[in-house]
């Protein structure tokens, strides 16, 4: 017997696509046929897409902050916006500061994660890797299912230094964990800011100018070195020029375990946007570089180079998004709900990229870099039922209301695209139904992450010293 039976879609997964029923029973796919008869409810896809339900493995939902705020987006209002948009699970940040530890952090993000709808995933940030966190603190979240931890190479105050970093590498390659990076240069910024300031050039503008692709550049050399130098699997986090990608082709191509991800405000957005009146609501980090760099970031994706495009949902309503200059205004934008809507349009409606790779790019790779693959990002027999039924014909043009987010815009606004989530299916209940989500607080799943393959080391260094 199966509880829901999904009829006539064309189902894509990351390696085909093809024209079959699924059946649902207790939350996971359970039958992939030609055609299932009977079924206790049944939803017709016929002329839909089905993909498995979207992975945003880089999203800042909640998190707390050291003067007692919190951020805007709850994991109420996340979890409307990532349903509405085809996301069903989500891998986001537990903060650390410095002076403090990360065992408290992770109680208290966990109990605030589990008032939302969303399964979730962490990434432990460490900003501050003294003995007792790196000795005691983390062993004890990688136990309990924390397998990644982020390093920040810039920001005040979360960036570590090159001593800092290769003690984070040092520890997560002894306990089986990813480390996923932020590179671009925390000095050479912090010099051409002030260099900036010093020049009356204050404006959001600026902002691109404050950290040109050639600080990512150095900054992703250098984690990718250093990587290299300990034997640690890295993830580069939002990568926006083809500068950096060649860095991580060039250490792909050398066998090393670096993998590397974008994010749609690079295949979009501009930093002329961010000379606009309203340009303090299209700064995030790094800065979106030229129109022309879209078609080369295009290019790394269909090699390969990056195979994981997330949203860096990080939101901030327009009150929030205001400084003294380009240096005091918070970066981030909000990307939960429009992230896979653009990928598909700008991917898939304009010949660039296939269905397949559009499941791989926005499901199946972030799963399997996670440690949450085939449960998630999959089709499969056995796998949780995290579908979305997608009209690849329907044009929409992006607005605030669609987003479902907790903030008042979206860099996105009056963007048209091709190729929309009609019905998100999460664990085999349908969460959201043509933009209208039905699912109860209360109702995510925390995903612990086991040991996986992909987060051990290759056993290679330099001299074969620590191997």
């Amino acid at each position: 017997m199966h509880d829901l039976v999904i009829r006539g879609g064309q189902v894509a997964t990351s390696f085909g696509t093809v024209r079959c029923d699924i059946g649902v029973a207790g939350g996971r796919i359970a039958t992939l046929a030609e055609h299932i008869p009977g079924g206790e409810n049944v939803i017709d896809a016929g002329g839909l897409l089905v993909v498995p339900g979207g992975v945003d493995s880089h999203c800042h939902i909640e998190e707390p902050r050291e003067d007692g705020g919190v951020m805007e987006e709850s994991f109420v209002s996340a979890s409307r916006a990532a349903f509405a948009g085809g996301t069903t699970s989500v891998v986001c940040f537990i903060p650390q500061w410095k002076g403090q530890g990360v065992w408290d952090r992770y109680q208290d993000y966990r109990a605030r994660a589990a008032r939302g709808m969303l399964d979730h995933a962490f990434h432990q940030i460490i900003s501050d890797p003294t003995d007792a966190v790196m000795e005691e603190e983390v062993p004890r979240l990688v136990a309990e299912g924390v397998r990644s931890l982020k390093v920040f190479l810039t920001y005040e105050p979360l960036h570590v230094t090159d001593a800092q970093y290769i003690r984070v590498l040092e520890t997560a390659r002894k306990l089986g964990a990813l480390v996923t990076v932020h590179c671009e240069n925390f000095d050479a910024i912090r010099w051409r800011t002030q260099r900036l300031l010093e020049a009356g050039l204050i404006g959001p503008r600026y902002h691109a100018w404050s950290r040109p692709s050639v600080v990512e550049r150095e900054a992703t050399h250098r984690a990718i070195a250093l990587a290299e130098l300990v034997d640690q699997p890295i993830q580069v986090f939002h990568v926006s020029c083809a500068e950096a990608a060649e860095e991580i082709a060039r250490a792909q191509a050398r066998g090393l375990k670096v993998w590397g991800e974008t994010c749609p405000q690079y295949l979009t957005l501009t930093a002329e946007h961010m000379g606009r009146p309203d340009g303090a609501l299209f700064m995030c980090s790094p800065a979106p570089r030229g129109a022309d760099e879209h078609a080369r970031l295009w290019e790394v994706i269909r090699r390969g180079t990056l195979d994981v495009i997330s949203s860096d949902h990080c939101a901030f309503s327009i009150a929030a998004k205001r400084g003294d200059d380009f240096s005091t205004i918070p970066n981030g934008i909000p990307g939960l709900a429009a992230r896979m809507p653009l990928v598909f349009s700008e991917g898939v409606s304009k010949g660039r990229i296939s269905v397949e790779e559009f499941v791989a790019l926005t499901s199946t790779n972030a799963a399997k870099l996670m440690g949450l693959y085939p449960k998630k990002g999959a089709i499969q027999p056995g796998s949780d039922a995290d579908l979305v039924l997608w009209d690849p014909a329907r044009q929409v043009r992006i607005t605030n209301a669609l987003m479902q987010h907790a903030v008042d815009n979206t860099p996105f606004e009056g963007m048209d695209v091709k190729g929309w989530p009609v019905m998100t299916i999460r664990r085999g209940q349908v969460v959201m139904r043509d933009g209208q989500v039905q699912a109860e607080g209360g109702t995510g799943e925390y995903l612990p992450r086991a040991a996986y393959g992909m987060a051990q080391p290759r056993g290679i260094t330099p001299n074969g010293f620590g191997a």
